[in-house]
Formats: structure tokens, C-alpha cells, sequence
């Protein structure tokens, strides 16, 4: 049964499980009006490299170690992260089957100068959205609420690397022959293996109750 009403918190190229719990729910509400939070995914995001999962964490100017609103966020470029990252995501990704598809659009974002977070994160994501179809009616949060009553699933802590989700449907990576599936990889890894057909690993994904 798919959720109705889903909150989700901001990502840098957001997991599997965070994508399909936007392509199920209903409704999608954006939280806007948190606090930043590190060790997330909202600045982070995993790769298949060919060491296995690959980091990558956007450097922050502020926020990263004070209480600061999550649309406030600026990026950092002191150690030159749009570079760095694009190298690590076309090595990873250089033989897989839809890189050369999507690789200038992709790129683009890494050529382009951003100033937040938030901003650098909603441009990723309404790019990629409708790749999968995904049309959910997506919302923005207009104030803060520390806590959501049902039928609304508060996804925006569940969802961390800290905790991991056997669920996600098996799909073809780039090094599975070296290192198995590896779940849960950002949006990039789903797209570059599967273009248009992650569609239905979205669909079919498992979400907890």
C-alpha cells in the first residue's frame, strides 16, 4: 500500500529510498524550515566506485557546526568540491550504460556556481525527477513541526546512511562482479545503470510502514 503523505528532508543526489518513497507517496513535503544536520545525506551522497561505496560530501561555508536553517546553508568553495566530485562520478560511472547519455547534462550542475545547499540540491532534483515520471505533487514546508501525526510518514531522520535498507530491488552496477549489489546508492548510481527503466525498481522498492 503506498503512502499518501510523505515529509522528506533535503539530499545531495538523493538515495534509492528516498527516491521511491517520492515515486509511491501521494503527496511529498520538502522540509525547509529545519535546523542543518550533519552527518546526513543532505549534503552527502554514495557512489560505486571501483574501491566499493565512494563518499562524496559537498564542503559547507556554514552550518556544519552550528544550528543553522537549512536554506541558509552555503556552499564552500575553498577546496574546490564541483571538480573533485565530477572526476570521482565519471570514473565510476564511465562505462556505465547511460553515462555518455546524461553525462553533459550532469556535468552542467558541476559548472555552475551555487551559493546554497538548498538551491544546489532542488535544481539536481528537478532535473531528475522526470527521467523516472515521477509527478507526484511535491510541497514545501512552511513551518517547523518536530513532529508529523499519521497518516504523514516523517521520513527525514529514517533516512540516513547510518541506516542502511536491505530493500531495495537488484539492479545491473557498474562493479557487481567486484563487489556484489550494493543498496541504496545515490540517484546518480540508479540512473546511470538503468536510465529510464529505474522507474520500476522505484515501484517496487520496499518502504517500511
Amino acid at each position: 500500500m503506498h503512502p499518501h503523505s510523505v515529509l522528506l528532508s533535503t539530499a545531495y543526489w538523493p538515495p534509492v529510498n528516498w527516491l521511491a518513497y517520492a515515486c509511491q507517496a501521494r503527496q511529498v513535503s520538502i522540509e525547509t524550515c529545519e535546523h542543518y544536520q550533519k552527518g546526513s545525506y543532505r549534503n552527502r551522497c554514495h557512489i560505486g566506485g571501483h574501491n566499493g561505496i565512494q563518499r562524496l560530501s559537498i564542503p559547507l561555508l556554514k552550518g556544519k557546526h552550528q544550528q543553522t536553517p537549512i536554506r541558509d546553508v552555503r556552499l564552500s568553495d575553498a577546496e574546490n568540491w564541483q571538480r573533485l566530485h565530477w572526476r570521482s562520478i565519471a570514473t565510476a560511472y564511465g562505462n556505465a550504460p547511460y553515462f555518455e547519455h546524461y553525462e553533459a547534462s550532469i556535468i552542467a550542475f558541476y559548472q555552475k556556481k551555487y551559493r546554497f545547499l538548498f538551491d544546489f540540491n532542488l535544481e539536481c532534483l528537478q532535473w531528475l525527477l522526470p527521467h523516472w515520471n515521477i509527478s507526484t505533487d511535491f510541497q514545501w514546508t512552511e513551518t517547523y513541526e518536530h513532529l508529523y501525526p499519521p497518516p504523514t510518514i516523517d521520513a527525514r531522520n529514517a533516512i540516513n546512511p547510518a541506516n542502511p535498507t536491505p530493500h531495495t530491488p537488484r539492479y545491473g552496477q557498474v562493479f557487481e562482479d567486484r563487489h556484489g549489489f550494493l543498496p541504496n546508492l545515490s540517484a546518480l548510481d540508479l540512473l546511470l545503470c538503468c536510465g529510464k527503466n529505474g522507474t520500476d525498481i522505484l515501484k517496487n522498492a520496499y518502504l517500511e510502514p
